[in-house]
């Protein structure tokens, strides 16, 4: 990548110091060698970004029987069964020797009276190994292995009392703490003062994105009624704050010195509250927008939207090049740059000489706008198209608007607990008009277009088709409309593909579900789950775990395989067999070398492998991971001893085996 980036320079260079007769016949070279300079830059960043390329780098050390030295990055957050925080790492001790590394690293403390000592800036000394953060493996599920990686974190570690040791010695930033400090405050006058668990956890997150107390089934009918936007923190709040720093800060104008004081008071004002609210990618890429609209305004200069987003983009991904990859990232630019080219269109199709309407027809312009680019790539992440988007968002966006300037009130007017509690009690019942209004859309038929697949070539075809359109129907060349249409085609042909593939398949999965047993046998487009029944009541946990494998495989009727041997755990799929042992087994039953290709050993089965083998030729078994780790510990050492093939699902991920 380093010859790379040198190569382009010196081509450069090299074109300079030709004649400006060639220079200027050949400006499409420079044009390139430019566009490749750029690209090896960001090969660049996003190489020594990558916490695995760092030399001091965590994950380069081995860490059992070692003392770690950390710094807790963040306040800790409650979780049912424990609470969590990010810390950074310091050093590693061994044999008195100290070794500086880096990285960071996810600490989950066991619940216990000592964990109010630990905040922001604490140093400790861990005795515990580090784990590296592992994905589940189920197909299709969320990476958090990779997600995590993006953010710089690759190990994890869950801590009880003992395990480690409080340091007196505090390595904290002011800034960062002012922050944190201040979030807190915020926090607790929005609990103190608006009643109601959910509407106080909805309130956080539209003010300072605050999520830890977000009512999860609350966020469920705002993504399927498509005004989840309105709880990430994006242009709407930054917006809003901009226009509430313009107004306070309009008398400075006229003052001596004001018109230097007004944009950086308006500046600083934006980026303290991205900075409290976060600094997520939608955040920042508004903060840096606007701070671009402040100065272009003070220098009296006219700002590009295409250039301040494209600006915005390239200092933030120069910051995080892995940001690339985030989805807010991709919607919030996505939403941006469809609000900048389709606007306009759409609010002139229609001329409304009422002005009442004519503002609603411009909220409607710009739903309908915003809709366009994000489409999409939302049906490529989320897998579903909210059908009532328009009449959700037609009420949730204004609401919203009224309910953060609300809670910028309640904050300015919490040293006044009477005026602060009649705001906070308005803002209550706002609130909860506005979350009766989201979930009662939800609930309509149809409100939602669920179980949407798209891979990586349809979205290109899709977004290549909405070029194609667009240059067609506003800049009226035909050339599009036969683009669209080829656009069209290649989708068609993608999808066919997909869909001859997925009546092919024949897939053995067993899920990596912790505590939980969870078997999918899919024929084509056709599936048979075998699972304990607490899964199958759990509706969350089948939407985490088993849905997304489901939806990338197509499947979507179940069937009754049978059983063979007259038992009801023995099945048979063309020439591929297995036996699931989930409790007792009488193996008398059982004539000697019965053959079987795969075993699943499941909710710790009593059973030693060496009878299992007396009476099966099995070979391969697999431990689901309802299995405690003691016990899958034993029966790979059994199968050790004998040869046997063996596959634990908590420790290498879902199994996956093709039928035939």
């Amino acid at each position: 990548m380093w010859l790379f980036f040198a190569l382009p320079i010196v081509a450069r260079w090299f074109f300079y110091t030709q004649p400006l007769s060639r220079q200027y016949r050949a400006q499409w070279l420079n044009g390139i060698f430019l566009h490749a300079t750029l690209f090896a830059t960001g090969g660049l960043v996003l190489f020594y970004g990558d916490i695995q390329h760092q030399k001091t780098s965590i994950t380069r050390q081995n860490t059992a029987g070692k003392v770690i030295l950390v710094t807790i990055e963040e306040p800790l957050s409650e979780k049912k069964q424990s609470y969590k925080t990010i810390a950074s790492v310091q050093a590693v001790l061994f044999n008195h020797a100290l070794t500086k590394v880096s990285g960071k690293i996810l600490l989950y403390f066991q619940k216990d009276s000592t964990i109010q000592q630990l905040h922001y800036g604490k140093q400790l000394l861990l005795y515990k190994p580090l784990q590296p953060v592992k994905n589940t493996g189920n197909p299709g599920c969320f990476d958090y292995q990779r997600y995590c990686t993006f953010q710089g974190i690759s190990h994890q570690v869950y801590l009880k009392q003992g395990e480690y040791v409080p340091l007196k010695i505090k390595n904290e930033n002011l800034f960062r703490k002012y922050l944190f400090s201040t979030r807190a405050q915020i926090v607790a006058l929005l609990k103190k003062y608006i009643p109601g668990t959910k509407e106080a956890g909805l309130a956080e997150a539209m003010l300072i994105g605050y999520k830890e107390d977000l009512d999860q089934h609350l966020v469920q009918s705002y993504t399927d009624t498509g005004v989840v936007h309105i709880i990430a923190i994006s242009g709407l709040h930054l917006g809003l704050i901009y226009w509430l720093l313009m107004l306070l800060c309009k008398p400075l104008a006229s003052r001596p010195g004001g018109k230097l004081l007004q944009p950086l008071v308006i500046v600083a004002g934006l980026w303290l509250f991205s900075c409290i609210a976060g600094n997520s990618p939608s955040v920042l890429r508004s903060a840096v927008m606007f701070t671009c609209l402040v100065i272009g305004a003070h220098l009296n200069r006219k700002t590009s939207i295409y250039n301040s987003l494209a600006a915005s983009a390239f200092l933030l991904l120069c910051y995080n090049p892995f940001w690339l990859w985030d989805a807010g990232f991709q919607l919030s630019y996505a939403a941006v740059l469809s609000l900048a080219i389709f606007y306009k269109p759409i609010y002139n199709l229609l001329y409304v000489p009422n002005k009442v309407l004519n503002l609603l027809w411009k909220s409607v312009s710009v739903t309908l706008a915003a809709q366009i680019l994000t489409v999409p790539v939302s049906v490529y992440h989320f897998h579903q198209f909210p059908n009532l988007f328009l009449i959700a968002n037609l009420l949730a966006v204004p609401l919203s608007s009224l309910i953060i300037i609300g809670e910028i009130i309640l904050c300015v007017a919490g040293l006044f607990p009477l005026i602060a509690s009649g705001i906070g009690y308005l803002l209550q019942h706002t609130i909860s008009w506005l979350n009766t209004f989201i979930e009662w859309v939800g609930s309509l038929p149809y409100a939602t277009m669920g179980n949407l697949q798209i891979n990586g070539p349809q979205l290109v075809c899709f977004y290549l088709l909405i070029i194609a359109m667009a240059w067609w129907l506003l800049n009226n060349r035909n050339r599009g409309a036969v683009l669209s249409l080829l656009s069209l085609l290649f989708f068609i042909v993608f999808r066919t593909v997909e869909i001859w593939n997925t009546r092919q398949q024949k897939k053995l999965i067993v899920y990596n579900v912790p505590r939980h047993s969870a078997i999918d046998v899919m024929v084509g487009t056709k599936y048979f789950f075998k699972g304990d029944s607490l899964l199958q009541q759990d509706i969350l946990l089948q939407k985490f775990h088993l849905q997304p494998c489901r939806l990338l495989h197509r499947v979507n009727n179940t069937f009754n395989p049978g059983n063979i041997l007259g038992e009801k755990n023995f099945f048979r799929f063309g020439h591929t067999s297995f036996l699931v042992i989930d409790g007792p087994l009488d193996l008398s039953r059982f004539y000697p070398n019965t053959p079987v290709d795969i075993i699943i050993l499941s909710n710790n089965s009593v059973i030693q492998i060496a009878e299992v083998s007396r009476v099966f030729t099995c070979r391969q078994f697999v431990f689901d991971a309802s299995n405690a780790a003691w016990k899958v510990a034993k029966w790979q050492q059994e199968c050790a001893q004998m040869g046997l093939g063996t596959f634990s699902v908590a420790d290498k991920g879902a199994f996956v085996f093709n039928l035939y």
